[in-house]
């Protein structure tokens, strides 16, 4: 399967999660490597330190997400997986009927452990949990853009009140004053809850400082589940144990070739501030929801404005549109069906415009990123370097490479599609 055994291995509900994750992986020193859906037996991967399995399991239903993780997770822990971690969104996008809950619960069973972590803070990005509550910024998760997502509206910042309306089992708290002591009086408070019967334990978090403890006492844990935050205390653990040398740089991609272009369809209001800026200098062309699925041919018309433009400068195609328009397309297509819609739109594009010469491909948002991968065959991905917090740049392995960058929606200064592209050149 692979050349030596890997030290973790992890399972992403998303594909842009997944990159992110990556990241601070790579940031830390482990080589890191993205596989694309549930890894198939005979699926190979460079000689690594770490597995991040990108599903798109986020809004499946709790079955088949479950079963999914699973499956991925059994894969990782055949390739040598030493302790497993379950990542998902900042926001901790999950309705009370999401899958946070069951999938943590699956693979903590699987894993045979007692207790894991539920932390989605990533400060650096304005995400921090205090008294169990999620923030974006100055304000209650529930109080932003977040409220308004449109598959996974976020009406309760409350984790312990969120993920225990998703499990069974008893939720608890490690509260800042606790983590504020560091790693050890981490580690005791986990013990502690532990032994009164707590599974899944929300961790507190205003600061890095904090998130590297919080990584150190999840040295022992079987799985650990939360944002890409969490994992920079990570890489210290296994140097510590002897099993990762340290590097200067885990993050090398070869030079870029070919054209530039961003496809969006992310609804959050980060991409949609990057696409006006993106607008003032560079052409670009809105995919109207609320028409696609009829007798035009979008995507034809979409390909027939950029092809002029590919040799000269990046170009920008998004669907993205603001709530009100977002609730339009709903209404005449059905919710699951326009989103559907727009995702089979933008994979469409995104085949032919690497048909067209681009080698350079932005995608933001977890949906349009995981439809456009899969849609040109991508199965892995090398990790390079890092865009902004939480996004680095990637290549695809196989005989044809591409680098790709996929974005989280909610990630990335305004000026981050247009910045892209200078980073990488």
């Amino acid at each position: 399967m692979i050349k030596k055994d890997i030290l973790l291995g992890a399972v992403a509900d998303d594909m842009t999660g997944a990159t992110d994750l990556c990241n601070t992986l790579v940031a830390g020193g482990m080589r890191t490597v993205q596989m694309i859906g549930v890894p198939r037996p005979g699926d190979v991967v460079p000689d690594t330190d770490a597995v991040v399995v990108a599903l798109k399991s986020r809004n499946m239903q709790n079955v088949r997400a479950v079963r999914n993780s699973l499956e991925a997770q059994d894969w990782l822990k055949s390739a040598g997986a030493k302790q497993f971690f379950f990542k998902y969104c900042s926001t901790f996008d999950s309705t009370p009927r999401g899958n946070i809950g069951p999938v943590a619960d699956g693979m903590l069973e699987r894993a045979k452990g007692d207790i894991t972590i539920a932390c989605p803070a990533f400060p650096t990005n304005g995400r921090t949990v205090f008294r169990g509550h999620l923030f974006v910024g100055d304000v209650l998760l529930s109080a932003s853009g977040m409220r308004n997502h449109p598959l996974t509206p976020m009406t309760n910042a409350n984790l312990v009140e969120v993920l225990g309306e998703q499990t069974p089992y008893e939720v608890g708290l490690v509260p800042w004053e606790t983590v504020a002591k560091g790693a050890e009086a981490i580690r005791e408070a986990l013990a502690r809850l532990s032994g009164e019967g707590v599974r899944h334990a929300v961790v507190d978090a205003l600061s890095d400082q904090n998130l590297i403890d919080i990584g150190r006492a999840a040295a022992d844990l079987k799985l650990i589940t939360g944002g890409s935050g969490i994992a920079m205390g990570l890489p210290a653990n296994f140097r510590a144990s002897g099993a990762l040398r340290r590097r200067k740089s885990a993050a090398r991609l070869p030079r870029a070739k070919g054209h530039a272009a961003v496809l969006a369809g992310s609804c959050s209001e980060a991409t949609l501030q990057q696409i006006e800026r993106m607008k003032e200098t560079a052409p670009a062309f809105h995919v109207d929801a609320t028409k696609l699925g009829g007798k035009r041919d979008i995507v034809a018309e979409a390909m027939d404005w950029a092809r002029p433009q590919l040799s000269s400068q990046p170009v920008l195609i998004y669907a993205s549109a603001p709530p009100a328009e977002v609730t339009k397309a709903q209404r005449k297509h059905g919710r699951d069906k326009a989103g559907l819609l727009v995702e089979r739109a933008l994979a469409k594009i995104a085949k032919r415009l690497i048909r067209a010469g681009v080698g350079k491909l932005v995608l933001a948002g977890g949906e349009t990123a995981g439809a456009a991968v899969n849609a040109l065959g991508v199965r892995a991905l090398m990790i390079g370097g890092e865009i902004d917090p939480g996004v680095p740049w990637t290549m695809s392995l196989g005989a044809r490479p591409l680098h790709l960058a996929l974005k989280s929606g909610n990630f990335g200064a305004p000026d981050f599609f247009t910045k892209a592209f200078t980073v990488l050149d």
